[in-house]
């Protein structure tokens, strides 16, 4: 459907939503019979609002498709993330708030570690500490120099992840990725996919050859991985698209940038799950929207820590309930997408999603806990996730009768 139907249809009230999203959120068992991480991890919060909710899957971009983590929440936001695909670099450069120009192209890098046969070995440098990652960064911008007055600046994000921007006339953004996302092979070298694109690849790879002279005698991290390449191109905010104040509370840098894309405000780094909690109940009365994102579900499914990632679904499952002191009319539970610690990755598979509101389809939907098997089985159903966002609005008394 048409999203400028969805904004005929559109009625203000003082109604709520909130994104509770865990990253990574679905997951696999450890073996076969056996159960998720979610469905391991103890919620009895959750599990009394899918009792009293509704249950459901959400596609990221489509069947089979296993996505990055900005078109994934670009889809939770409403957004075609095909459409809509914005280079991870942009998104890194607005979570650290820099002030990006129409000059630049952005990419983020991972301090990565290569052998001596200069292959990788560990593409995140053991997550370096951030005070480590700050030190490299100053060490590469006092050394290098690019040619032909291309200037550059380095930005550290956390811990092993930092950010790169090039400066100029005439630089193009479409450059392929210096990550081949595996160990045990050399970085790749960037290459560009037009005129403009071909003239940035080569300041990159100068760029790239002079930091793997300057950071030789570093360890673990004694090189850099760059990915996401891309120019700014804004998008309608979600003020525009859906009439709807929108605030952000999140950790990480990268999804506070994501945030800012579709112009949400986003509030102060808060530094504890408690923090967050306080941000929501002090600015509540100021938006219609909250994207609330817990990071560390996906961390521990990439580290394969599946016990891990278990027990911080149990440490937000107890965040949740002090939700009962605001009593919102919509609560969205759910993820960007999976990433299941038996894989140590993102994947393709449904993210599981957790509606809780007043006048769902929750008398047909007679599952009892949030966990992948209840979600496969729940009255919402399997859907894009770019459509979840209209169920909320619905569900919130946003959208007025199409037709007569």
């Amino acid at each position: 459907m048409n999203s400028d139907i969805i904004k005929s249809l559109l009625i203000e009230n003082d109604t709520k939503i909130l994104y509770v999203i865990m990253d990574g959120l679905g997951g696999l068992p450890r073996k076969k019979g056996g159960q998720t991480e979610l469905e391991t991890a103890k919620t009895p919060v959750m599990d009394q609002m899918a009792t009293d909710g509704i249950l459901g899957q959400l596609d990221p971009i489509g069947y089979g498709i296993t996505p990055g983590s900005g078109p994934a929440h670009l889809a939770l936001f409403g957004y075609d993330p095909v459409k809509n695909n914005v280079g991870r670099g942009i998104l890194s450069a607005l979570g650290v708030d820099f002030p990006v120009t129409g000059r630049d192209v952005c990419a983020r890098l991972n301090f990565c570690t290569l052998d001596e046969k200069g292959n990788v070995t560990d593409r995140r440098a053991g997550r370096i500490a951030t005070d480590i990652n700050e030190h490299l960064c100053k060490k590469l911008l006092d050394s290098i120099t690019l040619s032909d007055g291309i200037e550059f600046f380095l930005r550290t994000v956390s811990e092993h992840r930092a950010l790169l921007v090039l400066r100029g006339d005439n630089l193009g953004g479409h450059i392929s990725d210096t990550d081949s996302q595996q160990t045990g092979v050399p970085p790749l070298e960037a290459k560009g996919a037009d005129t403009d694109s071909e003239r940035t690849a080569r300041y990159v790879n100068e760029f790239l050859s002079k930091a793997r002279e300057v950071l030789k005698d570093e360890h673990p991290a004694n090189f850099i991985l760059a990915r996401g390449f891309a120019k700014h191109e804004p998008l309608p905010t979600m003020k525009d698209r859906y009439g709807l104040r929108a605030a952000a509370i999140a950790q990480y840098p990268m999804y506070r940038g994501l945030a800012r894309l579709v112009g949400m405000d986003v509030l102060p780094k808060p530094e504890t799950f408690d923090a967050m909690f306080e941000q929501l109940k002090d600015h509540y009365d100021k938006y219609d929207f909250f994207f609330i994102h817990f990071k560390k579900t996906d961390s521990c499914g990439e580290d394969g820590n599946f016990d891990g990632k278990a027990g911080i679904i149990e440490q937000v499952d107890a965040w949740v309930k002090k939700l009962d002191e605001l009593n919102p009319e919509v609560v969205l539970i759910t993820g960007d997408h999976s990433t299941p610690a038996v894989m140590k990755s993102h994947s393709w598979h449904p993210v599981p999603a957790l509606l809780h509101c007043n006048n769902g389809r929750n008398r047909i939907d007679a599952t009892s806990s949030f966990g992948e098997t209840s979600c496969a089985q729940g009255g919402l159903g399997r859907m894009p996730m770019q459509y979840i966002i209209r169920e909320c609005l619905a569900a919130a008394g946003r959208l007025q009768k199409f037709g007569a």
